[in-house]
């Protein structure tokens, strides 16, 4: 597997709350942007991939498991970051209110479990065509689903950094499960907001596209986005199957 991963403040942000984090030989990518104030969102963040790494290092995962086990251990795993971050949020006032969005990605052998809270992304890309596997949990995407407005139209709404769901922000979670089943040439991206929202998921293709290494495809991608305007903090992970990946 090719892996690629990095993180901007962007151009417009004094501090990055964005975080990372990847274990390659685990299987197991997770991304993280945290809102707050003044820097308790990169607190939240940063807490919620340390605890989630921790967390895989001390209690492994059983290739053996199936989905259901896989989800119970996700969501028990999920909700101990919760309380983690709830308890700081409490125990500190300069931390009030803080959350952060999560993605967590774990890939066995041909099976690839996401899990995510908030709105930042996964993506599929596989034979010339770019697939969003998360659900974004935002206000302005409750308006998209109801048809009030477009999905072109929310990129601008004024609530559109207004999520619905987050670690931190409610005393119980319930994050989303996706089961993908992978193939050679697949290629992952995991993403903030800060990289959809400069840069349109056709330009993303594109740079998918060049087919260079990952660490290139990371770099591009926030550059672009970058160009376009850096409104916020971009972090991205890349991931490019290969065909020994899916046959372990």
């Amino acid at each position: 597997m090719d892996v690629g991963f990095k993180t901007d403040k962007g151009i417009s942000r004094f501090n990055n709350e964005d975080a990372c984090y990847v274990m390659v030989e685990k299987g197991v990518f997770i991304i993280a942007d945290g809102v707050g104030g003044s820097s308790s969102g990169e607190i939240a963040s940063r807490t919620a991939t340390r605890f989630i790494s921790q967390y895989v290092e001390n209690n492994p995962i059983n290739p053996e498991w199936g989905q259901e086990d896989m989800h119970l251990y996700f969501v028990k795993c999920l909700n101990r970051a919760n309380e983690m971050i709830l308890d700081m949020g409490q125990r500190f006032d300069e931390n009030s209110g803080m959350a952060t969005t999560i993605v967590v990605a774990y890939i066995d052998g041909p099976l690839m479990y996401v899990f995510n809270l908030g709105d930042s992304r996964a993506y599929l890309y596989r034979r010339n065509e770019l697939v969003q596997i998360t659900e974004d949990h935002t206000y302005v995407n409750h308006l998209v689903q109801r048809g009030e407005i477009t999905a072109e139209e929310a990129l601008t709404h004024p609530d559109r950094n207004q999520i619905t769901k987050a670690l931190g922000a409610d005393e119980h979670i319930y994050p989303d499960m996706f089961l993908v089943t992978l193939e050679a040439d697949d290629v992952i991206i995991m993403c903030t907001d800060g990289l959809y929202v400069e840069v349109p998921e056709e330009e993303i293709k594109g740079i998918i596209e060049k087919f260079e290494p990952m660490s290139e495809t990371c770099s591009k991608l926030i550059d672009l986005a970058n160009l376009n305007g850096g409104s916020d903090n971009i972090t991205v992970i890349s991931l490019k199957i290969d065909k020994e990946d899916i046959n372990e």
